[in-house]
This record gives C-alpha cells, sequence and structure tokens, in this order.
C-alpha cells in the first residue's frame, strides 16, 4: 500500500506550501462552492514518478473513496478512528482517504452542512464518499466498503447490525454514496443545528430521487459485535435541544436546503498524521442564517447580533 500513502501526501502537499509536516491553506471566503476543490494528485506527477508508481504497484483501484468525519472537540475517538478504519480498509484493498471535518464556528453541531462541505471539497478527485460517524468501529471483515450499486447508497450499519438504532428507514452511523447520486438528491438538509433527523430527512431525499438503500447481505454478527461503538453518553452528552421552532419545521422534507446552498469558509487545510496515518483535516466555519433557522443558536446571541446589525 506504499503506492496509495504516497498520492494521499501529494494530493494533500498540492493544496498548499508543504512546511514541517503541516499543509495550511491561507483564510480565502466560500460562498456554497468551495474555491479550492482537490485535483486530481497524478495531474501534478512528473512521467518518471508516475511511471515508477506504476512499475511497484498493483492495479490500481477503479474507484476512489473520500471518507467524511463530521468533528467536533472528539480527539481521543479520533485517535482510535483513524488506525482502526485505515488498517480494516487497507485489508479490503479501498483506496481511500479521511477528511476531518472539523467544525469551528460557534453555531451548534451541524452533521449534514459539513458533510456536503466534505463534498464540495473532493468531490473532483473521488468518486463515492463514506459519510462516516467518529465512533463507530467496524468489526466484522464481511462489511465492504465497495462501491455502491446503481440502485442507491450502500448502509454499512444497518439496522440489523447497529448497536443503537434498529428501524428500518434508518440511513445514520456509516453510508456510501456515490458522486453522482450525492448531486442528484441535491446532498443533505442544512437546517439540521443540534443532534439527530438530519439522516432521516436524507432518507426521504434518497427515497424522492428514486434511488433505494442497498444493505449487505448474510452478515453472521449482530448488534452487540459487528461495531465498536466509543462514545461515552456521560462524558459527552449529546446536544438533543429543541428551541424556537425547530421541532416543528425539521419533522418535515427539507426542498430549500442541500448542497447548492450551504454558506461556510474553510478557515484552514491541516495535514494530520495520527501513528504514521496521513489525514486531512478542514476547518469549517459555517453560517448560519437566524432569521431561517434560528435554533442554531438555542441561546438568542445569534439572532439579538442579527437585530442590531440590520
Amino acid at each position: 500500500m506504499a503506492n496509495i500513502s504516497t498520492i494521499n501526501w501529494l494530493f494533500v502537499c498540492g493544496l498548499a506550501f508543504c512546511i514541517g509536516g503541516i499543509a495550511v491553506l491561507s483564510f480565502m471566503p466560500l460562498s456554497s462552492d468551495c474555491i479550492c476543490p482537490l485535483k486530481s494528485p497524478l495531474s501534478r506527477m512528473s512521467s518518471e514518478e508516475l511511471a515508477n508508481i506504476k512499475s511497484h504497484s498493483a492495479p490500481p483501484a477503479l474507484h476512489k473513496m473520500a471518507v467524511l468525519v463530521p468533528f467536533r472537540d472528539r480527539f481521543e475517538e479520533l485517535l482510535q478512528f483513524v488506525p482502526h478504519l485505515t488498517n480494516f480498509l487497507r485489508d479490503q484493498r479501498i483506496e481511500h482517504h479521511i477528511f476531518v471535518l472539523n467544525q469551528v464556528d460557534r453555531y451548534r453541531f451541524n452533521r449534514a452542512s459539513l458533510i456536503n462541505v466534505g463534498f464540495h471539497f473532493t468531490s473532483e478527485v473521488y468518486d463515492y464518499i463514506a459519510m462516516h460517524d467518529v465512533d463507530l468501529l467496524p468489526l466484522n471483515k464481511d462489511l465492504l466498503y465497495e462501491y455502491p450499486s446503481e440502485l442507491g447508497p450502500l448502509h454499512i450499519a444497518g439496522p440489523k447490525l447497529h448497536p443503537k438504532y434498529h428501524y428500518d428507514n434508518f440511513v445514520g452511523g456509516i453510508l456510501l454514496v456515490r458522486r453522482e447520486h450525492f448531486k442528484q438528491m441535491n446532498g443533505m438538509s442544512n437546517q439540521y443545528w443540534g443532534w439527530g433527523l438530519e439522516d432521516d430527512e436524507f432518507f426521504v431525499r434518497i427515497r424522492d430521487a428514486g434511488l433505494q438503500v442497498t444493505r449487505h447481505q448474510n452478515i453472521k454478527t449482530g448488534i452487540n459485535n459487528t461495531f465498536s461503538h466509543i462514545h461515552n453518553r456521560h462524558h459527552r452528552k449529546r446536544d438533543t435541544q429543541k428551541c424556537f421552532t425547530q421541532k416543528e419545521m425539521t419533522r418535515k422534507r427539507d426542498h430549500n436546503t442541500g448542497l447548492n446552498n450551504v454558506s461556510y469558509k474553510i478557515l484552514k487545510v491541516h495535514k494530520l498524521a495520527i501513528d504514521g496515518i496521513n489525514v486531512t483535516v478542514l476547518n469549517i466555519l459555517l453560517d448560519c442564517d437566524v432569521n431561517k433557522t434560528p435554533w442554531c443558536d438555542c441561546s438568542g446571541t445569534a439572532a439579538a447580533a442579527s437585530v442590531v446589525q440590520t
């Protein structure tokens, strides 16, 4: 797998100057489209470098997967996640790279918007994504992170396998989506601030797009031994608060927001090595329109500031 590590290093370094093992992008304003998406790492290589890689490598993978990990303040879980998932995917010979989508703004956590940002950043190079919780580690080697079929997304953490959620329409935890399918569905809703329900809304998007969720069959393990769920609910309480009209609005299908209008800035891009494994960390500043989703800040501070500015 030395060639994969080389390519991962090259495309991260291609984004910025590599100094002391850390790549940093200067602050640049972004709207709904990232102004610095990843380009093909091979395009920056000389013919001699390409020939050297080809002579020492196995046949290239047909598909490349971007592992998108929505993230905030869970570093100890990330330290477990990166080496575990990397070894798991290397055994399957899945060409991949891990992108940590680090939300650094003052608003409540927004998993779906972070995934939209991560897709914008990676979609020119990677042809499918894994929407992956940082606290869910796969244990069963029959869980193949393969390129999803034409039918629709491949759900790795199905309701018969996930340690906590068991309803039929559940598509959270780990979901693999083709690039063209994610675009077809306009990504995920941007109005889910706080914890929960964004994957349930995404299930409706899958259905409305005429796609269907597929899952691996004949998995011999169950809810207790298919995954390691490393979230400590006592140490990290989930933000389940519902304020303003959030409870009413987030129970509906969102036809107004998605991949095409997520509002954000990428403040910095870092290369981070964990146990010798290179990952890319995006420091993401999400923007909230408090007139449309005031529940991005249940304290009301953001809404009050908006009134003062106007």
